[in-house]
């Protein structure tokens, strides 16, 4: 991938439905190919094949006179570790802007890509609406949440299930607020009639198609008879990166973020082990001059995710990794760009909290939540039943919770972030759900890897 090296920050064994005693060793079921049958069907892929997998692409020094997306620099102090880490982050720098300066949107531009993948094809251009009416553009009170992400019978199935809502971001109720700008208010307590604020504005371009060469992706299906089209995770961020370079209108100052419909990728040469469902990046824009100049050449942030319209993998009514559909990824991408745009931002290597294994040392604020998530807005896209007969859509976005820098800075109390709902020892969230994420782990700072 030129000089660009993938850099794994997450790798995730999803919480799965599992058939009887073969979906703990069967990768998937093929359809018979016997002459006289129906035309084949692409392969089903077991769920518990699905190896989650957030990925980072490259990395770049940033100065204070480089052109960029608008950022801010801030450090804190590990007390486990006694490090100070400084990281950079989208936007105003809360603890020292005043007025209008606090007040900053960003332009990111949604490049639809249509894929074809062995002739099939995956249209980014037929979610752009939905991503457009969701919270991560659209406006919502996040005062309260109907439903929330449950534990269920975490690790074993059903697990990461539907469960009550109630308060989210209590200081903000009544405010109508993107999703990344109510995240960032919560995760530095600039809530209530505080002017801090990191809005997105999108421009929509012409839907760019790819197709992918032979070798290259495949076609699967759902257990839940959902299409998804699987792409070699090598070629498709080379191909990011190629539109970057090539597209005009790409601005260092703007996020471009490139959009596709039910588009995974595999890793190594497997294409059955799916395991990346987004990423983001950053890296020198040498389009118009040479890459180094006083200090001031630019950088380009970036992002991919995939809208699952509605689910391929999470279950039916309210089941087994229920919040896993529709802008799921996009949220996730949107926030780890947020919070770590150029990849740089390192911190005290941590442990999920849900799975007991090290996720690295990478500030990348979706990975230890991914799957968990709450609903947020109406949406009337895509919301009938999946082709199995079952019903994963329930008329709501289903946003993923973030996790906040004093989880990752292990800093206890947190008087950094809003206050959890109800009083707690640790003060403020941990999490941007607060008390509604089910797991203890994320009510208190990270841990450890050993």
């Amino acid at each position: 991938m030129s000089d660009r090296s993938i850099k794994q920050s997450l790798r995730m064994i999803a919480v799965v439905t599992l058939v009887g005693a073969s979906g703990l060793s069967a990768f998937l079921a093929l359809p018979s190919s016997a002459i006289g049958d129906p035309p084949p069907r692409p392969p089903v892929v077991d769920d518990v094949a699905v190896q989650l997998q957030n990925t980072t692409i490259g990395g770049a020094q940033v100065l204070p006179t480089t052109r960029t997306v608008r950022h801010w620099f801030g450090s804190t102090l590990d007390p486990n570790n006694g490090v100070t880490y400084g990281y950079n982050m989208v936007g105003a720098d809360p603890n020292n802007c005043s007025g209008a300066d606090c007040d900053v949107t960003v332009t990111v531009d949604i490049i639809p890509l249509n894929v074809i993948v062995e002739g099939e094809s995956f249209n980014g251009s037929d979610v752009v609406d939905a991503t457009l009416a969701s919270p991560v553009f659209a406006l919502n009170d996040y005062g309260l949440t109907p439903f929330a992400t449950a534990a269920g019978n975490f690790p074993d199935f059903p697990a990461v299930i539907r469960g009550p809502g109630g308060v989210l971001s209590q200081n903000d109720a009544g405010n109508q607020l993107q999703l990344e700008d109510a995240t960032m208010r919560a995760q530095f307590n600039k809530t209530g009639s505080i002017p801090y604020h990191l809005r997105l504005n999108p421009v929509i371009h012409d839907t760019i198609t790819i197709v992918i060469p032979a070798g290259r992706g495949t076609v699967f299906q759902s257990q839940h008879g959902v299409h998804v089209g699987d792409v070699n995770i090598e070629w498709w961020a080379a191909r990011i990166q190629n539109l970057n370079a090539s597209l005009g209108y790409i601005d260092p100052t703007h996020l471009p973020l490139y959009l596709t419909r039910n588009v995974f990728l595999y890793c190594g040469q497997n294409p059955f082990n799916i395991c990346s469902f987004g990423f983001h990046g950053a890296g020198d824009a040498n389009r118009n001059g040479p890459p180094h100049g006083n200090g001031n050449q630019p950088v380009q942030t970036f992002a991919w995710a995939s809208y699952l319209a509605p689910a391929p993998f999470a279950d039916g009514d309210g089941g087994n990794i229920w919040a896993y559909q529709d802008i799921h990824g996009v949220s996730h991408e949107i926030a780890e760009w947020a919070h770590n745009p150029f990849i740089t931002n390192t911190v005290e290597p941590w442990v999920y909290a849900t799975y007991g294994f090290c996720g690295g040392n990478l500030l990348e604020t979706g990975d230890p939540v991914t799957f968990i998530g709450f609903a947020m807005g109406t949406n009337t896209y895509f919301q009938g039943p999946n082709p199995d007969g079952t019903q994963s859509a329930d008329g709501y976005y289903h946003p993923e919770d973030e996790v906040f820098v004093p989880w990752f800075m292990r800093v206890a109390p947190n008087n950094i972030s809003e206050r959890t709902q109800s009083p707690s020892t640790n003060v403020g969230r941990y999490t941007f759900m607060g008390d509604l994420n089910p797991f203890a782990g994320f009510h208190q700072p990270a841990t450890g890897c050993n």
